[in-house]
C-alpha cells in the first residue's frame, strides 16, 4: 500500500531543507519502498502563488495525503500583509483543519554534539526529553480576541485563553501513552496558581491519570519548568503542556541539544495522521546560501515513518544515518565548534543518504 506524502516547502530556507529530505525519500523509493509524494504551497509561498496562506488546492491535497512534510513559513517579506494573509495564519489553519492537536517535540542530545550546547556537558550529556504540546486550543485560537477601547477610553488588545475537557483529556492520554513507552514519568506544566484555565487543566490531568496507574504524574509551574530545564534538564522524561507554554518551553529545550537546527517535530491527529517539520523558523538571513542545517528536517522524516506509517525500521535507519554523519565529523555552521570543518546544506543531505547505505 502506497505511502502518500504532501510536501510543503514553504518560505526562505524551507525549499532548501525539504530538498534534502526528498533525497532520503528518493533513496528509500529506489530500494522499493511504496512512496509517492506531491508538492503544494503553504505560507508566504502560497500567498505569492495563490493569494492565500492556506489555499483550497493545498487544503484538498492535505486531506488526501497520509502525512505532510513542512519546511518553514514566514519572513520579513510578508510582515506588511493583513493579519489574515500572514504566512503563520496558513500554518495555524492547516493544524486546525486537520485537527492536529498533539505536537511531539523530542529534545535529544547526540553525544557528538554535547559540547555544542550552551550548558555544561555534564548537565546535558545523554539528555532525552519528549515535550507534548497541545496544538489547536489555548490562547492562540481562543475567542473573543481583538482590539477595543476600554471604559477609561484607552486602547487595548485582548486574547482569550480557554480549554475544554475533551481537549485536555485527549492530549493527556497521548502524553500518558508516550510516557508508558519511555520511563513512565509525566510532568504536566501549567500556571495553576494564577490562571483558571490552568486550574482546570490540572484537574483534568489528575482525572485522566487514574487510567494510567503505572505512570507517575507530577505537576510544575511553567516558570519553574523553564528554570529547571536549564538547571537540571535530565530530571524530565515526558512533559505535557498547553499551546503557548509548549511553544516557549520546546524552543528553550531545543537549545539544550546544541542547535534548534537539530530538533524535529510531529503534529498528530487522533489516528496518527501527521504533519512533520523542524521546529526552527525560515531563517531569512541565510536563505539561498547553502548554510541551513537539514538534519531536523531529515529527522522529521524519521518521525513520519515511525508515527504515521508505523515503519520503525525506516525511522531507525534515518536516525542511525544522522548519528553516523555526526560521528564522521560532518557539521553545518550552527553545530560546528571552533576549528571544525563546516559543510553546506546539500553536502550534509548527501552525507546522510550515503550513510543510509
Amino acid at each position: 500500500m502506497s505511502m502518500k506524502i504532501l510536501i510543503l516547502p514553504g518560505d526562505y530556507i524551507g525549499p532548501e531543507i525539504l530538498a534534502e529530505a526528498v533525497k532520503v525519500l528518493d533513496a528509500f523509493k529506489a530500494q522499493g519502498e511504496p512512496l509517492e509524494w506531491r508538492f503544494a504551497h503553504l505560507g508566504g509561498a502560497a500567498v505569492d502563488a495563490e493569494g492565500h496562506p492556506y489555499p483550497p488546492s493545498t487544503k484538498q491535497a492535505a486531506h488526501a495525503a497520509d502525512a505532510i512534510l513542512l519546511g518553514s513559513v514566514g519572513g520579513p517579506k510578508y510582515d506588511a500583509l493583513p493579519r489574515e494573509l500572514r504566512p503563520e495564519r496558513g500554518l495555524l489553519a492547516v493544524r486546525k483543519d486537520l485537527n492536529l492537536f498533539a505536537n511531539l517535540r523530542p529534545a535529544r542530545v547526540f553525544d557528538e554534539l554535547a559540547d555544542s550546547s550552551s550548558l555544561k556537558k555534564e548537565v546535558i550529556a545523554g539528555l532525552d526529553i519528549l515535550i507534548l504540546r497541545e496544538l489547536t486550543g489555548d490562547i492562540y485560537f481562543g475567542q473573543p480576541r481583538g482590539r477595543r477601547v476600554n471604559a477609561e477610553g484607552h486602547d487595548e488588545g485582548f486574547d482569550t485563553m480557554h480549554y475544554s475537557r475533551p481537549e485536555v483529556a485527549r492530549i493527556a492520554r497521548v502524553a500518558f501513552e508516550a510516557a508508558r513507552k519511555r520511563n513512565r514519568r509525566l510532568c504536566s506544566v501549567d500556571k495553576e496558581n494564577v490562571l483558571e484555565t490552568s486550574r482546570f487543566w490540572r484537574e483534568v490531568m489528575v482525572e485522566v491519570s487514574a487510567e494510567y496507574p503505572d505512570v507517575e504524574l507530577s505537576h510544575m509551574y511553567v516558570d519553574n519548568a523553564a528554570m529547571q530545564l536549564l538547571k537540571r534538564p535530565k530530571q524530565f522524561d515526558v512533559i505535557v503542556t498547553g499551546n503557548i507554554f509548549g511553544d516557549i518551553l520546546s524552543d528553550e529545550a531545543a537549545m539544550l541539544a546544541g542547535s534548534i537546527g537539530m530538533l524535529p517535530s510531529a503534529s498528530l491527529d487522533a489516528n496518527n495522521k501527521g504533519m512533520y517539520e523542524p521546529i526552527h523558523g525560515s531563517a531569512p538571513d541565510i536563505a539561498g546560501q547553502d548554510k541551513a542545517n537539514p538534519l531536523a528536517t531529515i529527522l522529521s522524516v524519521a518521525m513520519m515513518f515511525k508515527y504515521s506509517f508505523d515503519r520503525a525500521d525506516l525511522s531507525d535507519r534515518i536516525e542511525a544515518a544522522v548519528r553516523k554523519v555526526l560521528q564522521q565529523g560532518h557539521r553545518t555552521g550552527d553545530i560546528a565548534m571552533q576549528g571544525e570543518k563546516i559543510i553546506g546544506t546539500r553536502e550534509m543531505g548527501d552525507a546522510v543518504v550515503k550513510a543510509l547505505g
